[in-house]
């Protein structure tokens, strides 16, 4: 924030927030923005936070949110942002895990046109940390929707209280590059949730590299854009850091994408004139159940890059996104990275290299990417395999909170490098090079089942199975005018598979199933699925936006035939 507002641009605007609301919105400059932050940071220090403490955030995507984040870090007090659609289980977990002295949140926030509490979740949370033996200290609290909240005067503090009254002179600390910025639980394969650990200068590097590379972005005209949540890592990286340290003018929402009705997001897209558009195939593919009418009724003219973040997308929706939200003049940027990598790391960048439907392409430059076989060895063209990252880079996961162990072991363990570098590092996905040697998501399957007519989205899991070692599960929600399903839609689908791939892609079980379980970022929770496959006790549930849809999954198998 400093040195964009002693650099002259403190009448920028930074951020254009949008409440669910309709007109509920705020523009906030860059010189607005340092002295609300300078006030956020005097205000936590008065409440004991200095360097090396941890304070956990759970809020609404409102402005607040980011200036929490940005007053931790000028006091280098690591945050940890958890979600605001998490439970208090969820919550206490990871406060307890991270050791967090203060917990910053709001009493509320809106969603889907309702005001959804977040202050009694601290609450419980803060109940099970202290049983568990962990004190919080401090709850500082953003009045956002005016609902009545219980309140313990001895920990409890309005934000209004002590962030409006306090000074905006604040000068930031300074620290080695290694110091912990923030701590960003993600799922692990055993159900046990893994804090990965980013610290400042190469997070940064990473972060704003990236983001000003493959958005091409022009930051004296851009208008960006991304739907993230916070509590994610796309929200950390491509919300607050990257686009802040590059001095950005991006649109901010708190809602979900069809509240209070279907276009929502495309009339913010044509009221702020966003230039730059950054989203998950979740929502893309749910617009395309739609249609293309509520859409084609906005003016998106402004758009001139489109991205995709989140999961692999398939040829089908990201033909779609770049034709009707793109009016076909928009390049696609498929973005591959993870909550580990902290940046993007596989990417077209516009107007260098062409896109490809389905394919994340080459690893941009500075990144060393390469899908080996069982013994770490390269791939040739055509083939698949496992991908790593064989060189190391800025943004990069230092260590799982708490647990170097797990580190070593969950990343480093899996490929030893052919050379002196030590280690390969393994991203837990698949891979496949294409015969010109671009990267491949392993979503042939799924791809080839959403590219049949009365299919709306699909998940493909790989599950045991006594004959053939493993065989191909797919989870199917279909378009709203193909029926409820049935033994023949099953038949169709599968033979479908066949034509467009191979006898040997055809899954063993099609299930036809109302939802898929998704986190709130979009993210399919692929484990999930694989316990219903091979008939195990669901594991654990926390992070997704809606818990009771494993129950819908796990009855819909009995509906299912095996072909």
């Amino acid at each position: 924030m400093d040195r964009h507002v002693e650099a002259g641009r403190g009448d920028k605007v930074a951020i254009h927030w949008v409440g669910e609301p309709i007109d509920d919105k705020r523009d906030i400059t860059y010189s607005e923005l340092k002295d609300e932050v300078s006030r956020a940071a005097n205000a936590l220090s008065d409440l004991g936070v200095g360097s090396g403490d941890r304070v956990a955030i759970y809020m609404p995507m409102i402005p607040e949110a980011i200036v929490a984040m940005l007053a931790c870090a000028r006091l280098g007090a690591p945050h940890t942002v958890v979600f605001g659609g998490f439970s208090s289980e969820a919550l206490a977990s990871r406060i307890e895990d991270c050791g967090a002295k203060v917990v910053i949140t709001a009493d509320g926030g809106y969603r889907r046109g309702a005001a959804a509490a977040l202050k009694p979740a601290v609450d419980e949370a803060r109940t099970k940390t202290a049983a568990a033996g962990h004190v919080v200290e401090k709850v500082l609290v953003v009045r956002r929707t005016g609902q009545e909240v219980a309140w313990d005067d001895a920990v409890d503090v309005w934000w209004h209280d002590v962030v409006d009254t306090a000074s905006t002179e604040h000068t930031p600390e300074a620290f080695d590059a290694e110091h912990p910025l923030y701590v960003m639980y993600t799922s692990g394969t055993t159900g046990k949730p893994k804090g990965i650990l980013h610290t400042t200068g190469g997070y940064l590097v990473g972060s704003a590299y990236t983001h000003h590379s493959i958005f091409d972005l022009k930051a004296d005209t851009d208008v960006y854009w991304c739907t993230a949540d916070i509590g994610w890592v796309t929200g950390h990286s491509y919300i607050v850091y990257g686009p802040l340290a590059n001095g950005a003018t991006q649109v901010v929402y708190e809602g979900t994408p069809d509240s209070p009705e279907p276009g929502r997001w495309w009339q913010i897209i044509q009221d702020y004139k966003v230039s730059l558009f950054y989203t998950a195939p979740t929502a893309i593919r749910s617009f395309m159940k739609q249609g293309s009418e509520v859409p084609d009724s906005f003016d998106m003219s402004s758009l001139r890059i489109l991205g995709s973040v989140g999961e692999p997308i398939n040829p089908e929706a990201y033909v779609w996104y770049r034709h009707v939200i793109g009016g076909d003049r928009t390049p696609v940027v498929d973005t591959w990275w993870q909550t580990e990598t902290g940046s993007v790391l596989i990417s077209p960048l516009p107007g260098v290299t062409a896109g490809k439907p389905g394919s994340a392409m080459t690893a941009i430059p500075g990144i060393e990417a390469e899908v080996v076989d069982d013994e770490g060895k390269p791939v040739p063209n055509g083939s698949g395999g496992y991908l790593v990252i064989t060189s190391p880079w800025p943004s990069m996961l230092r260590t799982i909170w708490g647990d170097d162990e797990r580190y070593v072991d969950t990343y480093w363990s899996r490929f030893k490098a052919n050379d002196q570098r030590g280690a390969y590092y393994f991203a837990g996905d698949g891979a496949k090079k294409d015969t010109d040697g671009h990267r491949l998501s392993t979503t042939e399957i799924e791809s080839a089942l959403v590219s049949h007519p009365k299919v709306a989205e699909s998940a493909v899991v790989g599950a045991t199975d006594p004959d053939t070692g493993q065989a191909v599960v797919a989870y199917v929600i279909l378009r709203n005018e193909a029926g409820d399903g049935g033994p023949d839609i099953i038949k169709e689908l599968s033979d479908h598979v066949r034509k467009e791939i191979g006898p040997i892609a055809k899954p063993r079980q099609i299930m036809i199933v109302p939802e898929l379980p998704k986190t709130r970022s979009g993210k399919i929770m692929r484990r999930l699925l694989r316990d219903v496959a091979e008939g195990r006790a669901v594991g654990d549930t926390q992070t997704l936006a809606d818990a009771s849809i494993m129950d819908l999954i796990s009855g819909a198998q009995a509906t299912t035939t095996e072909d």
